[in-house]
């Protein structure tokens, strides 16, 4: 129907991202939300780097398709470009936050709990294992919220203002 699919496939990443920052974080640091939440948590960690590269692969063929009709201005180009940064380097960072909090929910949390459950034995290096990878996902999140933002404001304000 000529509507480009990029604006239509940037929302799930825009609330993708988002939703996995802050339920990972829950998960990390909220012990029990843990039992409430894995299954979602580990869905969304597959899901949501998959939203954000479909979002950037429909935007660089947006890219393409307007440089290839001229349909960029030389001056407006430096923006285009700034907000194709953004958005990989959206997609890199959902990917990190991805990995580190696949690891934590597969990996680590349901050994600290079964550790926990046995009498307690190695639970001191299961739970450094934890809070190391808990500190992960939280800068993870926050790399992530930030480039999501940058990118989001980058191209609504090129859509909208021309800037």
């Amino acid at each position: 129907m000529g509507i480009p699919t990029h604006p239509l496939l940037i929302h799930a990443a825009v609330v993708f991202v988002p939703l996995l920052a802050v339920l990972a974080i829950a998960y990390a640091f909220v012990p029990f939300v843990r039992p409430h939440v894995r299954w979602v948590v580990g869905l969304l960690a597959l899901a949501t780097p998959v939203t954000a590269l479909l979002a950037k692969l429909s935007g660089d063929a947006f890219f393409a398709r307007l440089n290839s009709r001229n349909a960029v201005t030389p001056d407006f180009l430096p923006k285009l470009e700034d907000h194709r940064n953004f958005g990989t380097m959206t997609l890199y960072a959902a990917i990190a936050l991805a990995v580190v909090t696949l690891a934590l929910v597969f990996r680590v949390a349901p050994r600290v709990a079964a550790t926990t459950a046995a009498g307690g034995a190695g639970a001191g290096s299961s739970r450094v294992a934890s809070m190391v990878l808990g500190l992960l996902v939280l800068v993870a999140a926050a790399v992530s919220l930030y480039y999501v933002i940058r990118t989001g404001d980058s191209g609504g304000r090129a859509v909208w203002t021309g800037q």
